[in-house]
């Protein structure tokens, strides 16, 4: 398993792949804000289970992990259901977190917010993800949405849809989602390799993943 470090920036740098992909399912009966908590679930087993020595990158293993998460709400009929205590303890990480923030000036890492707690870094790290703001980054689509098993072939058709998006876009913005994507470059290395600033970089990339959404809709 990662450091907790690293691990938080893992998963805070794919944050916007979960709303990607939640997105996809936004008016279906359940709420974006369930489907964003099972994909932030997908995206903490898929960080923990991502082995980089077999030559995948990170998005390809992640993507079919996040949307089984997801699709799995509407096979069991139903939003994710917090125990009274987990919603007690994305209180009290909420409020740590700011009164650390007015302490330090900072936001504390993980392991730091889970020292804190009392908790482990792997449960601080749910918590942290039920608890992050949803932002809507949603298109709406006339689509059925099928809710079937995820099966190898599934996967393989969205991969080769993902391929194909990427393929139309230009050559900057497929340049961007390389590094980031595939490379698992920072925002801030990202910036260097392509000559632009961290926050060319942040604008650019919620731009072009909203390209490829749209993308992906018509594949």
């Amino acid at each position: 398993m990662l450091a907790a470090k690293l691990r938080e920036e893992k998963i805070r740098e794919n944050i916007n792949l979960v709303h990607a992909l939640a997105a996809r399912f936004k008016g279906r009966g359940i709420e974006y804000d369930d489907l964003f908590q099972a994909g932030c679930i997908g995206l903490i087993k898929s960080v923990d289970g991502f082995d980089e020595s077999k030559g995948f990158a990170f998005s390809t293993y992640a993507v079919p992990v996040i949307l089984g998460e997801i699709k799995g709400l509407f096979r069991s009929g139903g939003a994710i259901k917090l125990s009274r205590s987990m919603k007690e303890k994305g209180m009290r990480a909420l409020a740590e977190k700011e009164a650390f923030a007015v302490r330090c000036g900072r936001e504390p890492s993980v392991g730091e917010l889970a020292g804190i707690l009392g908790m482990s870094v792997e449960e601080t790290a749910q918590v942290l993800a039920c608890n992050l703001p949803v932002k809507s980054l949603t298109v709406e689509t006339g689509e059925e949405l099928d809710v079937s098993v995820e099966s190898h072939e599934a996967r393989i058709d969205e991969s080769l849809a993902l391929s194909q998006a990427i393929q139309a876009l230009e050559e900057e913005e497929r340049t961007l989602i390389t590094l980031r994507y595939f490379h698992e470059y920072t925002q801030s290395k990202t910036a260097q390799c392509m000559g632009i600033t961290q926050v060319q970089v942040s604008r650019k990339e919620k731009k072009i993943l909203q390209k490829l959404r749209l993308l992906l809709n018509d594949f």
